[in-house]
């Protein structure tokens, strides 16, 4: 059978393999685009388009999806925000280049039109210091559940790390002998689209990872593993990006703080406060390991007011 005339749903796992062999992704990335094509391939089921052919998608049907999901509810029962609608859709944006790179008739991606975000929807949420530092306080360290998580609200804070990077760190890679020579730690990992970067680990931070290293008294591979009795002998027990979405989201509740926080949430807050701090936007940029400086960008809400007082202190104009 000619691949034109497969239906697009049985396309999706050699796009899988696309993306992590020739287009070189990381596995994260390969299964974020899996996990949103489901939501695209859930969309074709309800309507009854499980047979589409790739020819055979009109613009009709890429306006009837964003419309689907402009109305689809995340699990907390919210809509989706408009940023979320953009990753669904560039998902689909990469399948129709897919098709492209294969010779297979298709409309094109750039017919995916993405939603207007407004200033609104960029804005970003951050928490600031003093928010941090009451965060971090909550988790009782009087257990090995609390422990763990004081130490991974402490990593993700001294790194900026992202969550997906955060669960898939090894114990190995963390020598608690040198570990307690040093104030900080920098370590090499392959992140976003499997680009390596380096990422600092301050002696606050390493002073809790070695506390919970040394409180672990099992042999799992995981840095950060879940104390759930299992049955399955194969099971690490490496904690899921979920699962630690949830604990973050719990903690903040407790504190009592205004921001709903992620782990995302403290990326930002991470960002902010090395700018707040006196660094340039170019090294932020290499220490959250974008691509594009306009990614970095979104900090705006920290540059713009340092640019101000820039401006007051030195032009001639105002002395």
């Amino acid at each position: 059978m000619k691949k034109s005339n497969i239906p697009i749903i049985k396309h999706i796992p050699d796009f899988l393999d696309y993306c992590e062999v020739e287009k070189g992704l990381s596995p994260i990335s390969t299964k974020n685009y899996h996990n949103f094509l489901k939501v695209f391939v859930e969309w074709l089921k309800v309507n009854d388009l499980s047979h589409i052919r790739p020819h055979e998608l009109t613009d009709k049907h890429i306006w009837d999806y964003r419309l689907y999901l402009s109305h689809k509810k995340d699990y907390k029962g919210l809509y989706l925000k408009k940023t979320s609608q953009s990753y669904y859709l560039r998902s689909l944006r990469a399948l129709l280049n897919y098709f492209t790179d294969k010779d297979i008739d298709a409309i094109s991606s750039e017919k995916v039109k993405l939603p207007k975000l407004t200033e609104k929807d960029k804005k970003i949420k951050f928490l600031n210091f003093n928010q941090i530092e009451k965060l971090l306080a909550i988790p009782n360290i009087a257990d090995c559940a609390g422990l763990r998580d004081r130490t991974i609200l402490e990593v993700l804070f001294s790194t900026g790390i992202r969550v997906s990077e955060l669960t898939s760190l090894n114990a190995r890679q963390f020598n608690l002998k040198e570990m307690s020579k040093l104030n900080e730690l920098e370590l090499s990992i392959a992140g976003k689209g499997g680009s390596v970067r380096v990422i600092y680990f301050s002696g606050r931070c390493l002073k809790w990872l070695t506390k919970y290293l040394e409180a672990r008294k099992d042999m799992c591979t995981p840095l950060f593993i879940n104390y759930k009795p299992s049955k399955d002998p194969t099971d690490e027990h490496r904690l899921t990006p979920r699962s630690i979405e949830v604990m973050v989201r719990k903690y903040t509740t407790m504190a009592g703080l205004p921001v709903e926080a992620t782990p995302h949430t403290l990326r930002h807050s991470y960002a902010t406060d090395l700018l707040s701090q006196g660094a340039d936007l170019r090294s932020v940029q290499e220490l959250l390991g974008h691509k594009d400086i306009g990614t970095t960008q979104i900090y705006t809400h920290v540059t713009n007011p340092r640019l101000k007082e820039v401006y007051n202190k030195f032009h001639s104009g105002g002395k």
